[in-house]
Formats: C-alpha cells, structure tokens, sequence
C-alpha cells in the first residue's frame, strides 16, 4: 500500500527524540511501543545512538523465526540484506532485498522484516534518522528537499539494487555510513552526514525515475485503521482483550477490523494477537531470569498450558527448551 498515514497521536518516547537517531540493528521494537530501546548521547548531543540491547550486528538472531513485528515511527529508514534474502513488508508491498540490495522506508510508515531462508541471521544493519538530521525544519533546504520527501504520498521507499549500476554508488555510500559507526573515526558523524545527505539528494534528483505507490481513500483509511488496532494490541497485549476490543479501538465492527488484518497480515486480529504475545514470551525467555509462570501472566495468556501449547505450535519447540538452553 503506498503513500504516508499520519498519526495525529505518536509514541512520546519517540517525539521526545529530535536530531539524528541511528542505530545498527533492527528496530528495538519487538516489546511493543514505549520500550523504545536505550539512547545514548554522542558528540556532544549532536548524535544520539539508539540500540535495542545486545549485538547491534545480529538483531536477528534474537527474533523468533527471524521475523519482526509490524511497526512504524516518524523517522527515515535505511537497511541492507548482507548475506540472505529478506522480505521487507512495507504496508501490502513485499520487497525481497537480494544480498546487496539496500531500502530506503520514508517516515510514518507501516514495515516489518523477516529473513526468508536460513539457519544464519543476516546482520541486517539499518540506521533510523530523523528527517530533521541534514537540516532544520526551518530551513531553505528542509522546505525544499526534505519536507517534499517527508510528505510525499507516492513514494513509501525506495530501493537500491546491488544489480544496477546506477544504484552501486548509493549502496556504497550506505555501506560506508555502517562501516564508520563501526570505526568511529576522527570525524566520522561529518562522514554520515554527508552520505545521508547524498543519498537524499539522489532520491530528489531522480524522483521523476523512481517507481510511484497510489492508493486509494479507502485503502489509506484502512490501513489508518489497522495501525490504530496495533497499537491497541502493542500496548494491551498482556490483557484479556477480546475481538470487539480491538475493533473498539479503531471504531469498526469485528468484520471490518478481520478484514483489515486479513488484508495486511493475512490473519484474524486475534491471531495476530496471539503471535505479538508469543513473540514478546519468546523476547523474556531469551532473558532467562523469568519463570514459564510470569512469562505466561506478563504476556497474557490464561495459563501456562496453554501458553506452551501455543508456543510449541508456533515454533516447534517446547519453551522450556529456551530456558534450559537459552535459544
């Protein structure tokens, strides 16, 4: 589904962040919103690095059948398939991100990641930056070049193919912006900057090329209205929360909002419920210091039998085996 979907209503966590937010990882947001991940201060407050904990190369790694969830966030997005094939979900788009195939995701929109085969986690580095980064919101440059990106309906992401020639210089420059927050060199936010900034030019001098997303009202409206049903599920997973809840939260009947997960996830809303709640279970297993008890209760399960049912189902093994083995 192309184009931007506003929420008049962001994370506070997240509006609270202005300059630059960039990490190396996948998005830390696999416990829904408000756990946003830990921001540390860089270069006298001009950087702020954000890490979702663990080794920022192999967030992967640390996500159920190396899958994350849907989500979105105000900032621009930029990430690389290293080694694997990876299905970048951008709204009702599946981009398959080759080895070497970089995606640019413009803000506001809804995204989610899974690796599509393997038993290795890419490393799939991204860095997330606020559009504000190359320039104040009140510049010249930001009402003429950034802003146009920012608001622009049509144009949900971009990708950049190892395979064409043309985009070779822009996936190196995303490869540098990696390579120097690895490093951190004398200067090296200067060095990211400029890349950021060259590939933002990029996509402004080549907008008439770059392939265009239309949707119609009424897909806008639906996909306004699933985001609504998933921040409800992201903030009240660890509830009894029914079918009608959910369709409460957006103001729709039971049929409408099955009709919107169907659309987007291809499942029922309770499904889709059930696999967040699973997902943050098996993000406290990994922390091994939770008992199958407390994890059941935090992630909203009616009891633990239950709960290992679903789990084993859903990943084929019994959760026990994550606490003995720390898988």
């Amino acid at each position: 589904l192309g184009g931007k979907f506003r929420r008049k209503q962001l994370l506070s966590a997240r509006e609270q962040v202005h300059s630059l937010k960039i990490r190396l990882g996948i998005l830390g947001h696999i416990l829904g919103p408000g756990q946003y991940g830990k921001i540390a201060a860089a270069a006298q407050g001009v950087f702020q690095l954000v890490q979702a904990g663990g080794d920022e190369r192999h967030q992967l790694e640390s996500l159920p059948n190396f899958e994350g969830p849907y989500h979105w966030h105000p900032d621009f997005e930029i990430a690389s398939a290293i080694c694997s094939q990876l299905d970048y979900q951008v709204g009702q788009y599946h981009v398959f991100l080759e080895p070497g195939d970089s995606i640019f995701v413009n803000g506001n929109v809804l995204h989610a990641i899974r690796q599509c085969a393997g038993t290795t986690p890419d490393p799939m580095p991204n860095v997330v930056f606020s559009s504000s980064l190359i320039a104040s919101q009140t510049s010249i440059i930001y009402q003429k070049y950034i802003h146009f990106i920012a608001q622009c309906d049509v144009l949900p992401f971009v990708v950049f193919r190892n395979s064409n020639k043309e985009h070779k210089v822009i996936n190196e420059c995303i490869k540098d912006i990696y390579q120097q927050f690895e490093k951190k060199e004398m200067c090296y936010e200067m060095r990211i900057l400029r890349n950021i900034g060259f590939i933002l030019e990029y996509i402004c001098c080549h907008f008439n090329e770059l392939p265009k997303a239309s949707s119609s009202r009424m897909q806008i409206k639906s996909q306004i209205r699933f985001q609504k049903m998933l921040s409800y599920i992201y903030a009240n997973y660890d509830k009894n929360i029914t079918l009608a809840d959910i369709a409460n939260s957006a103001n729709i009947s039971r049929s409408e909002a099955g009709r919107c997960f169907h659309t987007f996830m291809g499942c029922s809303p309770i499904e889709a419920l059930i696999q967040y709640r699973l997902q943050c279970a098996h993000k406290m297993l990994d922390e091994n210091i939770y008992s199958m008890q407390e994890i059941s209760n935090a992630c909203g399960f009616n009891s633990v039998n239950y709960f290992s049912r679903k789990f084993k189902s859903t990943y084929g093994y019994s959760p026990t085996n994550n606490l003995r083995l720390g898988k």
